[in-house]
């Protein structure tokens, strides 16, 4: 478990997501690329701190989230503003990746 990234269950996503910039991890435990995207996240989350929360949603634990945003495989990635998609991204990301998309989405 991340002190950077908490993890958010279904009482409390909607919370969580409805202003500003959230990137939304959607994995689950027992996903080996999952486990690699953490600490990408954790060196990025840094660059963001106060324009963009990142959180994460473990998919077995709030199914209900993860149906609501179409999840199909983990790690999913989705950037909301104002708890609207902005981007998503499909599997194991890399910082070289994700960095210009969110700097990009923050304009």
């Amino acid at each position: 478990m991340s002190d950077l990234i908490p993890i958010v269950g279904s009482s409390e996503f909607d919370a969580e997501t409805q202003s500003g910039m959230v990137l939304v991890d959607f994995s689950a435990p027992w996903c080996r690329p999952c486990r690699a995207q953490l600490p990408i996240l954790e060196q990025l989350a840094p660059d963001f701190e106060g324009k963009i929360k990142i959180i994460k949603v473990d998919t077995d634990q709030a199914q209900d989230v993860a149906v609501r945003f179409g999840i199909q495989s983990v790690p999913t990635l989705i950037l909301l503003k104002d708890g609207k998609t902005v981007t998503q991204f499909v599997g194991l990301q890399q910082a070289d990746t994700l960095k210009p998309a969110l700097e990009q989405a923050l304009g």
